[in-house]
């Protein structure tokens, strides 16, 4: 595991979201942190590249957080930027490529076909990370939405149900406890 290379890429996507160019805001920070970790516990639990799955985890929305223009095509843009920053790092070009791939195929809401664990991983990764950060879906509602109660509440329950959908079968067994927990505590 190459813990130079992720230790630079916390540092480099930590600074890009609190780049005054980054109308996401530091919440996309910590919507990261929660794909990097998701990302390796479904890495041990698939026995996918571990390596490969935390590298593209953490570059996934990198386009997204750099300019907000990029955001439709974030993750054809990403993986084009992923692919010159790693080998300004020195990365393998075969492992730049596998890591290209996560990030080309890790959105959800295209219809994109997931050809290995790793792309599987990230792919659930970012869906399931949404589960991890309810206060800032909350937040989103409440004050940059500016919703009421009852329609703040619905649609967070909607935004984790559609997260949900977007898994692979295997992950939904695994998370589903999650899924349960979130809706509990929503009402």
């Amino acid at each position: 595991m190459r813990d130079d290379i992720l230790e630079k890429l916390q540092n480099e996507i930590h600074n890009r979201c609190l780049a005054q160019t980054n109308q996401f805001g530091i919440g996309c920070y910590y919507h990261i942190v929660a794909v990097v970790n998701n990302a390796e516990v479904l890495a041990r639990k698939y026995g996918a590249d571990r390596e490969i799955v935390m590298i593209a985890a953490w570059l996934h929305d990198i386009a997204s957080v750099t300019d907000y223009s990029l955001y439709e095509l974030h993750h054809i843009h990403g993986a084009e930027m992923a692919g010159r920053l790693l080998k300004e790092y020195g990365y393998d070009d075969q492992k730049i490529f596998l890591v290209q791939e996560c990030i080309k195929n890790h959105r959800g809401s295209i219809d994109a076909k997931r050809n290995s664990l790793e792309e599987l991983c990230v792919a659930d990764a970012d869906a399931i990370s949404h589960f991890d950060n309810i206060p800032s879906l909350l937040y989103l509602a409440y004050c940059q939405k500016g919703m009421g109660i009852e329609e703040g509440k619905e649609f967070v329950k909607e935004k984790l149900t559609r997260s949900f959908r977007k898994l692979s079968p295997e992950s939904k067994k695994y998370y589903q406890g999650k899924l349960e927990s979130a809706m509990e505590v929503l009402g």
